[in-house]
């Protein structure tokens, strides 16, 4: 099969997939469809080739790898114009009370809807319930303490979102702490 046409698949398929698509999916995607056998290098070499088209300036958009997948993204020079067409679709914005339950599973899971009351002080029932419908979160299993409470984790739709490959790439403390909410001078 010329690479060609296995490139323009596998365009089509990044392209129409919501989330980060994966090798395997993609191979698996081709295997069914194309009459011959694709393997990873074939893979590969169509990914390069179609990051390399998408390089040009002549596109707003890239492929990226993200969370063990491919995807389309807007180039960061068009994130501020992306930004104003979603905030003016953004109905179905997050909480506050959502968005600091989001960040403590993140930054503590897999952790209990407990554990997060916990943390926050309030029930979190609700905050729970919106992360889980919008996908944000999932359920990783119960934990073996007493009651056998659920787990909760982040989602592979919350890597998408955020941008990022693994769990180690969010912002850690120290990265958005300003100089202007510190009292005293830095000792380091």
């Amino acid at each position: 099969m010329p690479q060609t046409n296995v490139t323009n698949h596998i365009e089509a398929l990044i392209f129409s997939s919501v989330q980060s698509i994966s090798l395997q999916e993609i191979i698996l995607a081709l295997n069914s469809v194309l009459e011959t056998e694709i393997t990873d290098t074939q893979v590969q070499e169509s990914l390069a080739i179609i990051q390399n088209k998408y390089s040009e300036k002549t596109f707003a958009i890239e492929l990226v790898s993200l969370n063990n997948g491919y995807q389309f993204l807007t180039k960061k020079e068009y994130h501020q114009t992306v930004n104003q067409l979603q905030l003016h679709r953004s109905k179905k914005k997050l909480s506050q009370a959502a968005m600091e339950t989001l960040a403590i599973i993140a930054y503590r899971q897999p952790i209990t809807k407990l554990e997060i009351e916990q943390i926050r002080g309030v029930n979190s029932d609700y905050s729970v319930q919106r992360l889980l419908e919008k996908e944000l979160i999932s359920i990783e299993g119960k934990a073996e303490t007493p009651g056998r409470p659920i787990l909760y984790t982040t989602s592979s739709l919350f890597m998408d979102y955020f941008g990022l490959n693994n769990l180690s790439q969010l912002p850690q403390l120290k990265d958005i702490t300003r100089a202007e909410n510190t009292i005293g001078e830095n000792t380091e």
